[in-house]
């Protein structure tokens, strides 16, 4: 006998595990939170932030849990520590190694889920439990403020939704207005000086509406000379999503604003190429780019084949 799936049943098992998983890592951040004081949403962020570090390198270990947040054995163990494979909580401590027993077995393990998030959890809980504090403390442990920054926006979202399930995604423009795109990033360009095209461009009529793609924090607005005016938001997944030569922003829109996928932000133009208010140089479309974070540098990839993606899931949905 053969058994099929549909493409709908296996989506379904897939986001049925997704939630459970979600509904896993909800109750360790929850049960730390009880006995550090150190909120929910912000071991969360932490934890999504390394998440999405691990899944774009290949030089740190893959998870062996839920939690993702990943220690250098010798800042586990200690750095003068000569046993770096330490899990005695007495002798870690000695060697002013960060690991710590957080589920009461007598052992610090770095690769246990209650171990993992407890000891960062103490790590920031030395420093204090108000806002200011704890980014005094995720600077000391990343010694890099784009770090401290993208998990701070994390902690604003997840403390708005008071949720994981942060992923959902919108295509950028709505579906009941012509529009045209083709796979263009890659691709020569030279106004400015010779560059590689960091996007893809939708083309459509003046005053389309673009959408957010995402959940996320508006990271940037305002005037550039090659993509006019242009807004730039960042998701939870550490992902920058970059909107280019529009003609205008949606009212009231500002930087660290929380939007959600969907929502207004401004309408397709033809804005730069040239100093502030310069349009026209070119038929009006919005250049679409997304960068990715990897806990050192970020650097473009091509957003074609998700919006793709986006536009197949919005119009199966309608």
């Amino acid at each position: 006998m053969v058994i099929s799936f549909s493409a709908q049943s296996l989506a379904f098992g897939a986001e049925t595990d997704q939630n459970q998983e979600y509904q896993k890592l909800m109750s360790l951040y929850k049960k730390t939170e009880t006995v550090t004081n150190i909120p929910w949403y912000v071991l969360a962020s932490i934890d999504q932030y390394e998440r999405n570090v691990r899944h774009s390198r290949n030089d740190i270990p893959k998870a062996e849990g839920l939690i993702e947040i990943y220690f250098k054995p010798e800042v586990w163990s200690g750095p003068l520590n000569p046993n770096k494979e330490d899990q005695n909580p007495i002798t870690i401590g000695l060697f002013e190694g960060i690991g710590e027993d957080g589920n009461g077995d007598k052992r610090a393990d770095p690769k246990n889920d209650e171990d993992i998030l407890y000891s960062f959890a103490h790590f920031l809980q030395s420093y204090g439990t108000d806002i200011e504090n704890l980014k005094i403390g995720l600077w000391d442990y990343y010694q890099r403020d784009k770090a401290v920054g993208l998990i701070l926006g994390h902690m604003k979202l997840y403390k708005k939704y008071g949720r994981l399930d942060l992923d959902k995604h919108a295509f950028p423009v709505p579906l009941n207005h012509n529009y045209s795109y083709n796979n263009t990033w890659g691709d020569a360009r030279g106004w400015g000086g010779r560059r590689i095209h960091e996007g893809t461009d939708i083309f459509a009529n003046y005053g389309v509406p673009v959408r957010a793609t995402c959940f996320g924090v508006i990271e940037m607005k305002g005037w550039n000379r090659y993509g006019g005016w242009r807004v730039g938001i960042r998701d939870i997944d550490n992902t920058y999503h970059y909107f280019a030569h529009l003609n205008g922003f949606a009212d009231g829109l500002q930087t660290g604003q929380i939007v959600e996928p969907g929502q207004l932000i401004g309408s397709v133009g033809s804005s730069g190429y040239g100093p502030p208010g310069t349009a026209g140089k070119f038929p009006p479309h919005l250049h679409y780019g997304l960068y990715k974070d990897n806990g050192r540098t970020e650097w473009s990839f091509d957003p074609y084949p998700h919006l793709k993606a986006w536009e197949r899931a919005e119009r199966n949905k309608r």
